[in-house]
């Protein structure tokens, strides 16, 4: 359903009509709207096809970024018809696909799009033709309405049954978790409440564990819900200076915004302190790109680009675009309000530091340091 209504969104970008597509590709027409429907799950072309067909949507001019995404919303439509299925009983849920792969922002986000209707970034980043409007249309691959019950439902049974099983199901209830907080039809803040009273949301401890990766998706989901309070407490007891908590949190954002792209089937990869498989300048660019816009979660972008910084010193010197395009938008939170007293604290030490290295706010004097 996701891949079917991002192939629409692709063929709107060339842009073509379904004739033309299927003029240009030389399959029926009704192959394409098969696709774009759900009907003919794109996932259910052989491997062979697909690549081909990958290959000639970019000839024909359709986005590089959005036919990369196509295999990651094949992803989410797997992930998303797993969770419809209904599963009875502890044996099926931990052969659930949240208890066994670690999901990334892109693919979270096109499960997201599904249920709520909110556009991921990926794909609006790569959006430049207004989509068609010829009669009634959707703008979004949204599930209906019991659709969506059962899948929110479905998700919280999943992670019942596997309450008060500890570690070895931690990774299938944070992540249960983390997708619940795109419900907005129904108090999920009481329901984390219910289990907080019932001892079952977990602390992060003293040392690095599954359990601080459910705290911190905990934090992460009710900050969703616009309640950043939870998060904030978490980022200065459960991160700040703590060397295995922060080298948890960089570990987890490379894997999250896909500089890390090793697949990940439990999240010990979040206490890997010897040999982090992810780039810094990379993860630093990825940071720098999306801090004007981290809505609910802009206290926990600052502390990591503070920490990642404060880390890795020669960042700045090593991506001197980067470090001017991070001096401008640090520059504009400043002038903002909202922000948590330990944020503005790391905002002004960022600032400070890139002034001093030379790394001058582009906006205000269009120099910097070459």
């Amino acid at each position: 359903m996701i891949s079917g209504f991002l192939f629409k969104v692709i063929r709107e970008q060339i842009p073509r009509t379904q004739d033309e597509l299927a003029v240009d590709l030389g399959i029926d027409k009704s192959t394409v709207q098969g696709w774009e429907s759900g009907r003919r799950p794109l996932s259910s072309t052989r491997a062979g096809n697909l690549v081909a067909l990958r290959r000639k949507l970019i000839l024909l001019g359709a986005p590089v970024g959005l036919v990369d995404l196509m295999s990651i919303a094949m992803d989410a439509d797997f992930v998303l018809g797993e969770i419809l299925r209904s599963r009875s009983n502890r044996r099926e849920t931990l052969e659930h696909p949240l208890a066994g792969w670690v999901l990334t922002r892109d693919t979270t986000h096109m499960i997201g799009w599904a249920v709520s209707g909110d556009l991921p970034g990926a794909v609006a980043a790569e959006l430049s033709v207004p989509a068609a409007r010829r009669g009634p249309v959707y703008a979004a691959p949204l599930l209906g309405q019991e659709e969506r019950g059962r899948f929110f439902d479905n998700l919280r049974h999943a992670a019942e049954l596997v309450e008060a099983e500890g570690e070895k199901t931690a990774l299938l209830r944070r992540q249960v978790w983390y997708l619940s907080s795109y419900d907005r039809n129904r108090d999920v803040v009481e329901w984390f409440g219910g289990m907080q009273r019932r001892g079952r949301i977990p602390s992060a401890g003293s040392g690095w564990s599954p359990r601080w990766a459910e705290a911190r998706s905990v934090a992460a989901a009710l900050a969703r819900q616009g309640d950043p309070e939870l998060l904030r407490d978490f980022i200065a007891r459960s991160i700040t200076d703590n060397d295995d908590f922060e080298t948890a949190n960089l570990n987890y954002w490379a894997h999250w915004l896909g500089v890390d792209s090793h697949p990940k089937v439990s999240d010990d990869f979040m206490a890997e302190r010897e040999h982090p498989a992810w780039d810094a300048s990379a993860l630093l660019r990825q940071f720098t790109i999306r801090l004007d816009r981290a809505g609910e979660y802009t206290d926990l972008y600052v502390h990591s680009i503070w920490a990642l910084m404060l880390t890795r010193r020669s960042l700045a010197d090593a991506d001197p675009f980067t470090a001017r395009d991070l001096a401008a938008r640090v520059r504009v939170l400043l002038d903002g309000d909202g922000l948590s007293q330990q944020s503005r604290h790391e905002l002004e030490s960022l600032h400070y530091g890139l002034r001093v290295g030379g790394f001058h706010d582009n906006r205000s004097n269009g120099k910097g340091r070459p």
